[in-house]
């Protein structure tokens, strides 16, 4: 054989293995991405898969790292990327019904920004060093989960710690750290998992080392699920019954919420069906987000006919209590206000849009509440001082949407004896657990879920969104009452269990006596701690690998 012949064979095997490879590190990507998703609520319910999820990516991303003579370095991000890919696919497809353009730009870029955070990883690990690395996975992800929550292309729904929402029973421990402690858990449970694996194939199940590996990967996994039980076992609510009504009036919030039945009609339709279950002794009825659908100027609200329909039923019942969702106007004047948000009536006054909790009850004061998480590209376009001539493209979906106003404060509502405070949460806002804790520290007892969940169609969609509100009952040991447009409406004790769901997609009304509390969680007074401190010393982490790889590089040229 001669020397040109060699060559080509060796670059035609080299070719071969580097293919082979290749697909090899791409399945492992896809399986990944399938166990992330069978592992989410109502998707597989496989919550235990989340403890090995990470298992074949950090596989991938270690056999990248050893070959990087065949180039595989470069194609890291996108292994990561159809690993996240199919997680978001698979989880969150169904926000295609409320917007598709919406959809495929979260799903693409929320599954690019997980890769970029892989990605993170694995140059940190490179640059100082495999502890580091991996040390580095938890900070960066965790980190990146809290700057995900915080800033205007806020999308949590992924976020990591969610995944238990349907296993409740192994997070009672929420209470201490919120969300962020379930996303520590599985990293943690994954990066030991994945170890205790490698000694295993590699140097045998039999050695101390595996033994090592084999141990502390049973305390992560057992510890939290026991301490979990047992915390279960122990809770007791206090007794202090409040008896609240929940309507849920099915109205489609395609054909008739906006454009078919009249802001009148609906109210009508929704106190019919209050009546139902309405007594003497009941102090809330709850109603769902927008229930008002016509948007009313709130300094005028008192003048409007559905307000004159309320009230006649607080004026019938001594204690009650009227909660809902309504659209509202606030004018400002001819001069323009310091809101970014503000627009221009064609007479020449400033207002700004609402999606708005109100309360209603004997008392002549009406507090509003403006929803102030908002659903990027549906309620508001990100960053609108910087984007403010593009708000007009904002997708409409009728009634409160298109780049609304907020508010700094979590206010709550006090009941007319002043006997009871609640929290008006309203949507997307009952995905955050640190920001509902705003309304806890605020003095909330009770949290109210108002939310509309007719966007998505019968889709996991609005049964996540379901599934969330029970974790944050167990992160600040709140009663949760929820109504919900289309369903589902329900009542959540303390400890997450659900009690008297409606079903999907028919009128309905329930009543059931919740137990108010007044005593704060570690969470609730200390809130995300794991997540800032996570992105404090993640950011440290980064500097130093940024400066490691410049002397790297300085030290390359000499």
């Amino acid at each position: 054989m001669t020397t040109q012949s060699k060559c080509s064979f060796l670059l035609s095997h080299s070719t071969i293995k580097r293919t082979l490879k290749t697909k090899q590190l791409i399945g492992l990507s896809i399986v990944s991405g399938i166990l992330f998703s069978l592992a989410w609520p109502e998707i597989g319910n496989l919550s235990f898969l989340l403890f090995i999820a990470f298992v074949p990516l950090l596989a991938v991303e270690d056999e990248v790292s050893r070959q990087r003579q065949l180039g595989f370095h470069k194609n890291q991000l996108l292994f990561s990327y159809i690993a996240f890919l199919i997680f978001n696919v698979a989880t969150t497809w169904w926000v295609w019904f409320a917007s598709p353009v919406g959809s495929i730009a979260a799903m693409t870029i929320n599954a690019l920004f997980m890769a970029v955070i892989f990605q993170l990883f694995h140059l940190t690990k490179r640059i100082i060093g495999r502890k580091q690395g991996y040390i580095g996975l938890l900070l960066f992800w965790i980190g990146w989960e809290y700057i995900h929550i915080s800033w205007d292309l806020t999308w949590p729904w992924l976020t990591l710690g969610n995944g238990f929402a349907n296993s409740t029973w192994m997070v009672q421990w929420y209470e201490y750290t919120g969300v962020p402690g379930g996303s520590l858990w599985i990293l943690t449970s994954n990066i030991l998992i994945y170890h205790l694996l490698k000694a295993g194939f590699e140097i045998g199940w039999n050695q101390r080392y595996t033994f090592k590996w084999i141990f502390w990967t049973a305390v992560l996994l057992f510890a939290p699920v026991i301490s979990s039980f047992i915390i279960l076992k122990s809770y007791t609510e206090k007794e202090d019954p409040v008896s609240v009504v929940v309507v849920q009036p099915n109205i489609d919030p395609y054909n008739e919420k906006f454009s078919g039945l009249t802001s009148r009609d609906q109210v009508l339709k929704m106190m019919k069906l209050a009546k139902q279950k309405l007594s003497r002794k009941t102090q809330y009825v709850v109603m769902p987000e927008t229930a008002i659908p016509d948007p009313l100027r709130e300094d005028l609200f008192r003048n409007s006919g559905e307000f004159t329909i309320l009230k006649s039923f607080v004026d019938q019942y001594p204690n009650l209590n009227i909660v809902t969702g309504a659209s509202t106007v606030e004018v400002y004047g001819k001069d323009r206000p310091d809101s970014p948000t503000a627009r221009l009536s064609n007479n020449g006054f400033w207002y700004d849009y609402y999606n708005t909790g109100l309360q209603i009850n004997k008392k002549r004061e009406i507090p509003f509440y403006h929803k102030s998480k908002l659903v990027p590209g549906v309620e508001r376009m990100p960053f609108p001082s910087l984007f403010l001539p593009l708000q007009e493209l904002v997708f409409d979906l009728g009634g409160a949407s298109g780049s609304l106003g907020i508010q700094d404060e979590r206010d709550v509502f006090t009941s007319s004896n002043d006997s009871v405070k609640i929290a008006p949460v309203i949507c997307y806002e009952s995905v955050y657990g640190e920001y509902v804790g705003n309304y806890v520290l605020n003095g909330a007892e009770l949290i109210f879920i108002i939310t509309n969940d007719g966007w998505w169609d019968d889709t996991p969609g609005y049964r996540q969104h379901l599934a969330y509100a029970k974790l944050r009952a167990i992160e600040h040991r709140r009663s949760i009452a929820r109504s919900a447009n289309t369903g589902v409406s329900c009542f959540i004790n303390q400890v997450g269990e659900i009690s008297q769901p409606t079903g999907w997609w028919e009128p309905a009304v329930i009543e059931q006596d919740i137990n108010k509390n007044d005593q704060l969680t570690f969470y609730t007074q200390y809130g995300d701690y794991i997540s800032r401190t996570s992105l404090f010393f993640g950011g440290f982490l980064l500097l130093v690998a940024i400066g490691k790889a410049r002397i790297n590089k300085d030290q390359k040229k000499k």
